[in-house]
């Protein structure tokens, strides 16, 4: 029950900050599928919840905040950082991409970009860290940007989720992590990573986290080398599937022609699974996807 209550306190913490995303019922590649619209939130992925929950409890040091991040997390931790009336200093990796990178420069924060895929950035911030002593904000791997990252499921359940099974998907592990810590068991969780950056698919056939190669359409918001504690304790018994780029690709493009609806390879990889085979729902089984980040690059409109 820890969980629950923990992410039900970051409900009611972060309501005034963050946007309740929709949901829709659509017919799409021959299934029926309930969908979240988080791309919808606030710097267009799901990570404003982390972020806010984060720091509206922590009594921020004068050094400010630090966060290494792929892209999404930066902007959301920049995003909060200046409505909270926070200085932040943001690492990302070149691989985050422009449309990224503006994003959060966008947002007012100290941009840092360094060579390399997030691993690099993480390096970098946890020198800034040691340094300053500013306060890290982790992406996945803390119990309070799990527990924000949890909201999102909690939302979808209070607006009248239908669904035998989720899926979601995973980079570093914070967001099916905070689902698994409010579902439980009372639904099936599948986690979806792209086939050359599954950290979480790795850590379970391996019985721990261990280190992976990051590429990919999809590595700048699901590179995370290894998986975080919290995920990989919570998603015991979880099955993991992986999908390819093209897949990914597909499912992108799909979302765009039949629903209009413009989303980065990250936030189409849990579709990518459904429609792909990577996961065949059985018959009469009612499934839901988490559409979880908008952050395409480059930006169509710039």
């Amino acid at each position: 029950m820890g969980w629950q209550r923990w992410i039900s306190e970051a409900g009611g913490r972060i309501a005034a900050h963050v946007r309740r995303t929709p949901v829709m019922q659509v017919e799409l590649g021959g299934f029926s599928i309930a969908l979240k619209l988080e791309q919808m939130q606030h710097t267009g992925s799901f990570k404003a919840r982390g972020a806010f929950n984060t720091l509206l409890q922590a009594a921020v040091p004068e050094a400010g905040i630090v966060a290494a991040s792929g892209g999404n997390h930066g902007a959301a931790v920049a995003y909060a950082a200046a409505r909270l009336g926070h200085r932040a200093r943001i690492y990302v990796p070149e691989i985050a991409g422009p449309a990224k990178i503006a994003l959060i420069r966008a947002q007012g924060a100290d941009l840092q970009v360094v060579p390399g895929a997030y691993a690099e950035a993480a390096a970098r911030a946890a020198e800034w860290q040691a340094a300053t002593g500013a306060m890290v904000v982790h992406p996945y791997d803390a119990e309070t940007t799990v527990a924000g990252q949890g909201t999102v499921m909690a939302e979808w359940e209070d607006q009248g989720l239908e669904a035998d099974t989720v899926l979601i998907a995973v980079g570093g592990g914070g967001l099916i992590a905070g689902a698994l810590g409010w579902l439980g068991a009372r639904r099936q969780v599948v986690a979806v990573e792209p086939e050359t950056s599954c950290a979480l698919n790795a850590a379970l056939a391996a019985g721990q986290p261990v280190d992976v190669e990051v590429s990919g359409v999809a590595a700048n918001a699901l590179g995370a080398r290894r998986i975080g504690d919290i995920c990989f304790d919570l998603a015991q018994g979880v099955q993991s599937v992986v999908v390819s780029d093209a897949a990914i690709l597909a499912a992108q493009a799909l979302l765009w022609r039949e629903l209009r609806q413009l989303v980065e390879p990250a936030g189409a990889t849990a579709l990518a699974a459904l429609l792909s085979g990577a996961y065949r729902p059985a018959p009469g089984e009612r499934v839901a996807v988490l559409i979880c980040g908008g952050n395409i690059a480059p930006d169509p409109l710039a």
